[in-house]
């Protein structure tokens, strides 16, 4: 399962930020802060679950999510790297634009 198809879905993002607040939480827990089905959670859970950005541990009759850190420290260096990317994209746009701002100028 590919990891941005997981967070592309706006209820697993907020499933991912409630368990990055509160450490983690039964699958009770995550369903009583949604207003859809506990099926329709479950289901949300088990995408995230099958693109490791959460773990899941059985502890009797509950099942304790928290997130996966390894999952979401390479999300976090995939954005981390495209956002240099895009700055040195529009450092370089902002050079060209200077340089005709005063070439444009000189011809005053």
């Amino acid at each position: 399962m590919d990891v941005f198809y997981a967070l592309a879905e706006p209820r697993r993002r907020r499933i991912i930020g409630l368990l990055a607040s509160n450490g983690k939480l039964s699958a009770t827990e995550i369903c009583s802060r949604f207003d859809v089905t506990a099926q329709a959670i479950s289901q949300h859970l088990r995408v995230l679950l099958d693109a490791n950005l959460v773990r899941m541990e059985k502890h009797a009759q509950q099942r304790i999510y928290r997130l996966n850190p390894k999952s979401i420290s390479e999300v976090e260096k995939w954005v981390k790297l495209t956002e240099r990317i895009w700055n040195q994209r529009l450092d370089r746009l902002d050079g060209l634009l200077e340089a005709e701002k005063k070439k444009n100028a000189k011809k005053r």
